[in-house]
């Protein structure tokens, strides 16, 4: 049913995966060599934050096209959060080991981009409820038959 509420929630999480590739995670007041060169720390400073935060857009995005078979929707929105969590963890650990290694006296300012991959799992959680909500309606309407 591409007209209910999940298909908008797993757009807006989809939105909020791609603004990852816009918006920066954190910005720093020096440049320390490897991931703050440039000063601002975002996707594009390693390619494994880039892959999960293209693996969570688009499947955000094609998870709203499976509105016939919730089984697999439920499933893809389960896999939008586990690469949402594996970008922050990612995410953390380069920029708290690596970028803080170098410049101990640096001063890391975070930015809305850390906080984009907590908005994508709630809203990925909150299709996922409607979507089991969805599935409960249809058991019960074909028990009635």
């Amino acid at each position: 049913m591409i007209q209910r509420i999940q298909s908008i929630f797993f757009l807006l999480a989809g939105l909020a995966a791609a603004a990852l590739l816009k918006v920066p995670f954190a910005i720093s007041d020096k440049p320390v060599p490897q991931l703050l060169s440039d000063q601002v720390y975002n996707v594009q400073d390693h390619v494994i934050l880039i892959v999960l935060t293209i693996i969570s857009a688009v499947i955000a995005v094609a998870a709203i096209f499976m509105y016939q078979n919730r089984e697999l929707q439920m499933r893809l929105g389960y896999l939008v959060i586990v690469a949402s969590i594996l970008l922050l963890l990612v995410a953390f650990l380069l920029i708290y080991n690596e970028g803080t290694l170098n410049v101990p006296d640096s001063n890391i300012q975070d930015q809305f981009g850390l906080f984009l991959p907590f908005i994508t799992i709630l809203f990925s959680a909150l299709a996922i409820r409607f979507v089991k909500k969805d599935e409960g309606l249809v058991r019960s309407m074909d028990r009635l038959r």
